[in-house]
């Protein structure tokens, strides 16, 4: 329990530092090699590139408009000559940040509610017996519900549904290939609310022709917010023509990295482009495609339809940013992160020092010091006491000696009486001690009365 005790006991006490100067080359010149890195973190990294000063908001408000332009004319041998324009080819049309363009499609004309036999591509469709085909039930990737019949004629069964039902291939080139011409025009408007900062990616400029003449480039026009179909799918490295007879799916990323530090003409946006679904074509998880119909009704008042399985680019938007403007906290933050990282060199310096080096134990007992107040002041008292008694002991003895110097003189006199002579004395006299002047005086003056012979004592040099 005193162990205990004795621990608990010692968690009350307080460390305070000891500088110790350790006249060490390798662990000198291992702190400050430390202390540059930090600085150079501290300075280069944080204040420089990351900007470590500046308050920051990414929670940026973003809208998008899209605009595509472009006609492309396609002479089908079952359709003949159709134009294709904007409202046709765009999915949606209203111009949002998803979007879709039909670059190739199979298209599988007036198709009328009635029974038909399933489409040999289909494997739960196909039959041997009436028995194979479930009347009432649907097939997976089917395009009806079953009779009960199976059709010899086919081998597969007799569904309910649109006929005649999808049989064509994928053409292997795109039909819409003209497509790689059409503009794809972006608006963008970013709000930064802490800051009350918004802006827009198109250019701000006086030339009002600007907009109708310029296309994005990388290097001449890197503000233009109008893309070419062809020049943004090279942009993700692959080949506009490959993409568009299957499909594919690309990625816009708009990044807005505003100091609000500097002018608001410096906010400008940065464009970069991806292809979010797999890079090669043989590949059976690339492409993009999907169906949908046109409906119409003919004279007797009976709905028919023409059905388009459509292969296309997709188009995903997506904006991301973050504005930046000085303040002093994130300021004070970073430096003190900075003091906490040169402690850490310090402290990691100190376990060297201390524990990993042959004189470990000799910097130990430099730098490590226990202090007690108490036991201290009490040292101090006795100290003084011992002085003080170490003083009045030898004061004691001066007077012994004085006394005993006293008493040789007086038998040196005393002799002098008996032979009749007068006695020879030191012209300086014996040497007396401050404090035992009075007895001195008074012994001399004793002996004066008591003899007519006069001594004369020199005062001590």
């Amino acid at each position: 329990m005193s162990g205990w005790g004795g621990f608990f006991v010692s968690l009350l006490n307080y460390k305070t530092e000891k500088y110790v100067i350790a006249e060490n080359r390798r662990i000198g010149i291992l702190f400050r090699l430390y202390q540059l890195a930090v600085l150079g973190y501290i300075i280069g990294w944080v204040f420089v590139v990351k900007k470590g000063y500046q308050e920051k908001e990414e929670a940026v408000q973003t809208s998008v408009i899209t605009k595509v332009k472009g006609v492309s004319l396609i002479n089908s041998s079952q359709t003949g000559p159709y134009l294709w324009s904007a409202e046709d080819y765009v999915i949606p049309p209203n111009g949002e940040q998803v979007f879709f363009i039909v670059t190739n499609y199979i298209e599988t004309p007036n198709q009328r509610l009635g029974f038909c036999a399933e489409s040999p591509k289909v494997p739960n469709g196909m039959c041997q017996s009436d028995e194979d085909c479930l009347e009432g039930e649907s097939i997976a990737a089917g395009h009806g519900i079953m009779t009960g019949l199976c059709l010899n004629s086919t081998g597969t069964c007799e569904i309910y549904a649109w006929c005649p039902v999808e049989h064509s291939k994928r053409p292997t080139e795109a039909l819409l290939s003209e497509a790689e011409n059409f503009t794809i025009y972006i608006k963008n408007f970013i709000r930064f609310p802490k800051f009350e900062f918004s802006k827009s990616n198109v250019l701000e400029t006086s030339d009002d022709s600007y907009l109708k003449k310029c296309s994005y480039d990388r290097e001449n026009h890197p503000y233009c917010p109008i893309f070419r179909l062809r020049d943004l799918v090279r942009n993700t490295g692959n080949d506009f023509q490959d993409m568009a007879a299957k499909g594919g799916s690309v990625g816009i990323l708009i990044e807005w990295n505003c100091d609000l530090d500097k002018d608001s003409s410096e906010c400008n946006p940065r464009y970069s482009f991806t292809r979010l679904d797999m890079n090669l074509n043989s590949s059976i998880t690339s492409g993009y495609n999907f169906r949908h119909a046109r409906y119409y009704k003919d004279e007797k008042g009976e709905t028919y339809r023409t059905l388009y399985k459509v292969y296309g680019i997709r188009f995903d938007i997506m904006i991301n940013g973050q504005a930046g403007k000085f303040n002093i906290v994130p300021t004070i933050i970073a430096i003190g992160s900075g003091v906490a990282l040169m402690g850490i060199g310090a402290f990691v310096c100190d376990m060297i020092l201390l524990y990993m080096m042959n004189t470990s134990s000799f910097y130990r007992e430099r730098k490590f010091e226990i202090i007690n107040f108490k036991k201290e002041r009490s040292k101090t008292k006795e100290g003084n006491h011992r002085e003080r008694r170490s003083k009045k002991t030898a004061a004691e003895k001066d007077d012994a000696n004085s006394v005993k110097k006293m008493d040789k003189s007086e038998v040196m006199v005393e002799a002098a009486r008996s032979e009749g002579s007068q006695p020879t004395v030191d012209r300086q006299g014996p040497t007396i001690p401050r404090n035992t002047g009075q007895r001195y005086s008074a012994v001399v003056s004793q002996q004066a009365a008591e003899q007519k012979h006069h001594i004369t004592f020199a005062s001590p040099n």
